[in-house]
């Protein structure tokens, strides 16, 4: 199958994949009358509340997309403690929303008497409780605020698509990346050996390879070039090449071996333009490779 083929059938998969994703969300939604028999149920316990068993509840209607207000036939009065926990008892019992924002409004002055905010993220806020409304005319406003929910089931749907996408990509320039962190001289491990730009590196056995020439390093030749490679871009004092190749098998030298060392180095990787020992003063040697 060619490559636009294989990736047009892969987008029509996916497309269809997150159209069943959209599906599943919107089912999983608060039907529009189940929540309108809960909020008029809300707005009759305030009635009994308020000791009135004979007025109703004016139908509900819908300010906006989450936004519902609730109003009241005759004129009622209660303590803003009940308001708010009828609404809590109630959206829990119905698992109604988590996250919302009550605004008592006198009908009169259209204006807000009491509000309240309950959010699990965020904290609740519940002023002026305890506080006495008077009998009166109100409007009650339920902004049901959106969260955020993720439901890893969701991507269920997605796994195979993305999956033959990511192994496609991976196969297909995969081997290109590679090649190219090659060419740039990218130091990485290989089993056996370390890449140095066009050379290969084989630490266990004093060896560098490029092509089919094969260069013998001594053991303090490999010791130095392992160190400087581990310690790419970075500046390898004096003191540590001394220390880690000489000294801690108990020979004491002069800074002067250390240069002497870095000069056959140079020699023997001076088949690779791009391998670079720079020596900055008073401290030791940066290896780069560009």
């Amino acid at each position: 199958m060619k490559p636009f083929m294989l990736f047009g059938a892969l987008i029509m998969i996916t497309i269809t994949s997150i159209s069943t994703v959209t599906f599943i969300n919107r089912r999983n939604d608060i039907p529009e009358k189940h929540l309108e028999v809960v909020l008029r149920d809300l707005g009759h316990q305030l009635l009994l509340a308020a000791k009135d068993s004979t007025s109703r509840v004016l139908p509900v209607r819908k300010l906006n997309g989450t936004t519902y207000q609730i109003s009241f036939q005759n004129d009622l009065g209660f303590v803003s403690d009940t308001l708010i926990n009828l609404v809590q008892r109630t959206f829990q019992k119905d698992a109604l929303a988590k996250d919302y924002i009550v605004n008592l409004r006198s009908c009169k002055q259209n204006e807000t008497v009491f509000a309240f905010e309950i959010n699990n993220q965020k904290g609740d806020l519940t002023p002026c409780r305890g506080r006495k409304l008077e009998t009166g005319c109100y409007m009650i406003e339920i902004d049901l605020l959106q969260q955020a929910q993720f439901n890893f089931f969701w991507l269920l749907p997605l796994a195979i698509p993305l999956s033959v996408i990511c192994f496609y990509v991976k196969n297909r320039f995969g081997k290109k990346a590679d090649i190219k962190k090659e060419d740039k001289g990218a130091v990485f491990d290989n089993q056996d050996y370390i890449q140095l730009g066009s050379f290969r590196f084989h630490a266990d056995s004093n060896v560098l390879k490029m092509k089919d020439n094969n260069i013998t390093l001594s053991e303090k030749e490999t010791k130095a070039l392992k160190i400087f490679a581990e310690n790419m871009n970075q500046i390898v004092e004096r003191e540590k090449l001394m220390k880690e190749i000489w000294e801690d098998n108990g020979i004491v030298v002069i800074s002067r071996n250390v240069d002497v060392l870095v000069s056959k180095l140079r020699k023997k990787l001076s088949d690779d333009n791009s391998i670079k020992f720079t020596t900055v003063p008073g401290r030791g040697y940066k290896f780069t490779i560009e």
